[in-house]
């Protein structure tokens, strides 16, 4: 028999022996059979919901509703594969907000602290709002799919919900790891529907580049901003060398090679190193003599704050009616100009640090008009 069959196998040998001496049951005078295993699951159908338990010796039994039997029986598969490989079966009632605190710790213990000022900090904010009080042995996906519409009805779009979701499953997952608390992973079990109907998705593939117009007007308005931030060299800088926002902000004056032309970015963003990928690229067009004219009050380059840089973009963008232009919109542009001065993919990507094409392209967005000059 397989594991479902034994469950239920041993549920109605249960119900037989309730049905032929409940009162004996009930004061334990009765001994268990000796067939019983050390850890068994219990699953029954209680309303139109189906409740699995899981009881161990010595250790305090925890239970789950379910919509479906299938369900439950894939939780009590997995929770008693867990108890097998040492794990307590106890641990269901901690909260949401405790794991999610417990990641945060971890991870400053680990040398990798989430900043307060950070995409992860704002998520794990969002994730405890929503979540916090829920117990971990309650959270289904029925919860992750409200979830997912409350977003949707705050604006979130799929992108953005998935980004979160993927934080929400890591923070879980990790927390239970380090705690020894079995997770049966609501998140992953989640994922197939909810991509299905639309709640999260793939990041779309962004073609916006400001025009020779727009350009011209954003320049011409960063120099009447009432502040001391020079707006206008940095959003140039960045739309000649790629760099992000956080990247711009952790420039340094020692690690500058002005006769090579390079500069080093240390903790460049990386899909797998999230820490000493440090990478020398060389400064674009006017790039190296925008930073020369920069004051030297310290060792940073551009000693601003990443939020305040996206502040006065946007609210510039908003005074002179140009929509849909972002600030990370200008590493696309520079990746686009970059293909359209001549470069090759290995070149370009010395420049934007992209490790693969299949990232790459993503930022590319050729103009057709200029790819028709060039085969003239």
């Amino acid at each position: 028999m397989n594991y479902g069959e034994n469950v239920v196998f041993y549920n109605q040998v249960t119900n037989i022996c309730l049905a032929i001496c409940p009162i004996s049951l009930h004061s334990g005078t009765l001994l268990a059979p000796p067939f019983v295993p050390q850890s068994m699951a219990y699953i029954e159908k209680r309303g139109e919901k189906w409740r699995a338990q899981i009881r161990r010796a010595g250790q305090k039994s925890i239970s789950r509703t379910f919509t479906t039997q299938r369900e439950a029986l894939a939780w009590s598969r997995s929770i008693e594969h867990q108890a097998d490989t040492g794990k307590k079966i106890g641990g269901g009632k901690a909260t949401i907000k405790s794991l999610l605190q417990h990641y945060r710790e971890a991870r400053a213990e680990s040398g990798r602290p989430i900043g307060r000022q950070t995409n992860e900090h704002y998520m794990l904010n969002t994730l405890e709002a929503y979540f916090g009080a829920t117990q971990l042995q309650k959270l289904s996906t029925t919860d992750i799919k409200d979830f997912c519409r409350s977003r949707r009805r705050q604006g979130a779009g799929p992108y953005t919900v998935n980004m979160e979701l993927s934080k929400f499953g890591t923070a879980l997952r990790y927390s239970c790891s380090l705690l020894d608390i079995p997770y049966m992973d609501p998140v992953a079990t989640a994922r197939p529907a909810l991509r299905h109907f639309g709640l999260i998705g793939a990041q779309n593939k962004r073609e916006r580049r400001p025009t020779p117009e727009e350009w011209l007007r954003l320049m011409e308005h960063f120099a009447t901003l009432p502040t001391a931030i020079p707006m206008a060299d940095i959003v140039t800088v960045a739309a000649l060398s790629a760099f992000r926002r956080g990247e711009l902000v952790k420039l340094r004056w020692s690690d500058l090679d002005v006769e090579s032309r390079t500069i080093m970015v240390r903790d460049r963003k990386h899909p797998r190193q999230k820490k000493g990928n440090n990478e020398v690229i060389p400064l674009v067009g006017a790039s190296l003599d925008i930073i020369m004219r920069q004051p030297r009050t310290g060792d940073l380059v551009f000693p601003y704050n990443v939020y305040t840089l996206s502040y006065w973009f946007t609210r510039s963008c908003k005074e002179l009616g140009i929509v849909d232009l972002h600030f990370h919109d200008m590493r696309h542009e520079a990746t686009s100009a970059l293909f359209e001065a001549g470069l090759d993919i290995a070149e370009v990507a010395t420049v934007t640090g992209h490790k693969s094409w299949t990232n790459l392209k993503r930022y590319t967005n050729l103009r057709p008009e200029d790819v028709a000059k060039k085969t003239r």
